[in-house]
């Protein structure tokens, strides 16, 4: 403590007004907080390694000659333990992401932003920051080579596989080992691999914007190991839609620093997921089952769940006897998919028998609506106009969905169109060659579609869609018309459509209902 605030005191020509320790990382670094008088802050780090210390000053020092977000290495002791930093606050994305966390992986909107600006300044650390880059001052070593693959890949067999009692055969396992290794290794990129790319290694600024600190074991490698680490912490428990569109950022991110080929890219993105998983299961085995540490322990689930995951696809593991160990490993009891029963309530209502929906399992089964099951469905189309009101659901389920149509191009201001409708050819050329109903029309079918797809599969017997328009002579008539025809023709299903001011009624038959 006395050295780091001597070297604070030669950088700043005065004492520190206090020294705060700080929780570090897992490392064997220790963190101080120093304030000054005038109420600024640095950062001082304590540390036993020189040569993990110089890695860490060079590469900050190399990537803020490259502008890019992280902590400035402000200066260093003469025995190379002891250095200063800028100071990025407090808040990292682990901390921001808390509440996410905790409800299981159901991040809300604010959330998911912050993920995906962290996700897409990665690229820009990876490439940019390899640029110029010497990388034999990385620490421990230059590179991910064969050596650090097989390392990690037999630290899986014998922390964790071994440790579970499954059989297996040694050699055959040895081979598949060797195979994934010769396919990490065969790309060699000029990149840099962060390594320990995690929400804990992430500040935010006062404007959400991510910074990156603890890269000091980074070195020269795949890119695609930092993104399946990051999103296949098994803690985290990133669902699978959020997964995907936090790759399409990154992908997205990535083509503005170099060329890429998304297809190949994504099948060695599957290869890096494998290992990371492997690699993690590896490490929660020896923390968890030689150490006895509770969190490693609970980390162990959610790993396992993704590695299921990740067997489900086709691709997620190409080397047959190594895919057949891992399928029998997550079979085991102590690893099974915990499945939700049906339970009786006591207010009368029961749970679905068939759920379309996909519940978090924290949620438990949800209850079965007395609406659920009944059947067919029945749609109506109506058009109208604003002038004589929104027509009205006679099902007695209320509500349903009214569009209004008079932000499009009006033909009825038209001489040539004011005594036709909605169905008349003139009309409907009019319409199509302006575009801008067809436009309005795309969105509509997207929603109409999700939610006649889900009444379907739940069994709901009826759902409404209204067109609104000036005169409900125009517009909303070609709309109502283009609607119904589209869910029957899709969904065969029955469909009524009502051009209310026009008198006009039509039913489109369900074409398996009995005559």
């Amino acid at each position: 403590m006395q050295q780091l605030t001597l070297l604070y005191k030669v950088y700043t020509g005065h004492d520190p007004l206090t020294c705060e320790s700080i929780t570090g990382s897992g490392s064997n670094r220790q963190y101080f907080r120093l304030t000054d008088p005038d109420g600024s802050t640095l950062i001082g780090v304590v540390g036993t390694s020189r040569d993990e210390n110089h890695a860490f000053c060079y590469l900050s020092r190399h990537f803020v000659l490259r502008q890019l977000p992280v902590p400035e290495v402000l200066a260093v002791s003469d025995d190379g333990l002891r250095y200063l930093q800028s100071d990025l606050g407090s808040v990292s994305l682990f901390d921001a992401l808390k509440t996410g966390r905790e409800a299981g992986g159901r991040y809300t909107q604010a959330e998911r932003e912050l993920l995906r600006r962290t996700i897409a300044e990665l690229p820009n650390l990876q490439i940019r920051g390899a640029r110029g880059l010497d990388f034999s001052n990385c620490y421990p070593q230059p590179e991910m080579d064969r050596t650090n693959v097989l390392f990690d890949l037999n630290y899986f067999k014998y922390c964790f596989l071994k440790a579970t009692g499954i059989d297996f055969h040694e050699m055959k396992l040895e081979a598949s080992f060797q195979l994934m290794t010769k396919d990490i290794v065969e790309d060699p990129q000029e990149a840099f691999l962060y390594r320990d790319f995690q929400a804990r290694n992430v500040m935010l600024d006062a404007d959400g914007n991510p910074w990156f600190i603890d890269f000091q074991g980074g070195r020269r490698g795949p890119i695609q190991y930092d993104l399946a680490s990051f999103l296949w912490q098994a803690s985290a428990r990133y669902s699978s839609d959020l997964r995907k569109e936090l790759i399409d950022v990154y992908i997205k991110s990535l083509k503005q620093y170099t060329e890429v080929n998304e297809k190949q890219f994504r099948k060695r993105l599957q290869l890096f997921v494998l290992f990371r998983l492997l690699q993690v299961l590896g490490a929660y085995g020896f923390r968890g089952y030689f150490e006895r540490k509770k969190h490693f322990l609970e980390s162990i689930p959610p790993a396992m769940q993704n590695l299921r995951e990740l067997l489900s696809s086709e691709d997620g593991c190409p080397y047959p006897y190594l895919r057949e160990v891992l399928t029998a490993l997550t079979e085991l009891p102590q690893f099974a998919e915990q499945k939700t029963e049906e339970v009786k309530r006591e207010d009368g209502y029961r749970t679905t028998d068939v759920n379309v929906y996909n519940p978090h399992p924290a949620d438990g089964p949800a209850t079965f609506s007395k609406y659920d099951g009944k059947g067919p469905l029945v749609v109506k189309v109506f058009s109208f106009s604003y002038r004589k009101g929104i027509p009205e659901d006679e099902s007695g389920n209320g509500g349903g969905y009214v569009f209004d149509c008079r932000s499009t191009h009006n033909p009825g201001r038209y001489e040539p169109y004011k005594q036709l409708t909605g169905l008349d050819e003139p009309v409907i050329r009019f319409l199509e060659d302006d575009g801008e109903i067809l436009t309005f029309l795309d969105s509509v079918y997207r929603l109409a579609d999700a939610h006649v797809q889900r009444y379907i599969q739940r069994g709901f017997t009826s759902l409404m869609f209204s067109f609104g328009c000036t005169g409900g002579q125009h517009r909303s008539v070609y709309s109502a018309q283009h609607l119904a025809e589209h869910i029957h023709q899709k969904y065969g299903i029955e469909v009524h459509i009502c051009h209310r001011e026009q008198g006009i009624t039509q039913t489109l038959e369900n074409p398996g209902k009995a005559s």
